[in-house]
């Protein structure tokens, strides 16, 4: 919980590539009204050191808990991305 009480909720969701990320990015705004564009994080599987096998997370912050995970997890599959589970 954060200072004042609310519950910080953080959703990952993981893109196969840099942009499905930014359009998920991009889209997440228009559709879910956020205030902000979520923040892209290039993600290397493990032992892996070439860019072609990152995958990018987009991590949409939602501080009041208001933004429905099946509704993010639908948006992610539309790219051949998921939410990644709490």
């Amino acid at each position: 919980m954060s200072d004042n009480g609310r519950v910080n909720v953080r959703h990952v969701l993981v893109l196969p590539d840099r942009d499905a990320a930014e359009e998920v990015a991009q889209e997440a705004v228009d559709r879910f009204g956020l205030p902000e564009e979520p923040q892209l994080v290039r993600d290397a599987l493990a032992g892996e050191d070439d860019a072609e096998d990152a995958q990018w997370l987009v991590v949409v912050e939602d501080p009041k808990d208001r933004l429905d995970a099946t509704a993010l997890d639908g948006l992610a599959a539309e790219y051949e991305g998921w939410l990644e589970a709490p």
